[in-house]
């Protein structure tokens, strides 16, 4: 089986972004079900599915990310 970034690197080569679920997004940034209930809450990308539950697009995470960071450091500096 694949790692994450080994399918990462060949759905990218095709213009794709693997969603990851809510538990492999936790273990991406070694997190809590809680820290990323709040991201959502605090506006994290989510795409929706059609089943329940939520995916989240990893380039999408990581940008939302950066801007969050721009902002708190634009706040506190």
């Amino acid at each position: 089986m694949a790692t994450l970034a080994e399918r990462t690197e060949t759905l990218r080569a095709v213009g794709v972004a693997p969603l990851l679920t809510t538990a492999q997004l936790q273990a991406l940034y070694g997190v809590s079900n809680w820290t990323v209930n709040k991201w959502v809450q605090d506006g994290c990308p989510v795409e929706p599915t059609k089943f329940h539950g939520r995916r989240f697009d990893l380039d999408k995470v990581r940008a939302w990310m950066a801007a969050a960071d721009e902002q708190q450091l634009a706040a506190t500096g």
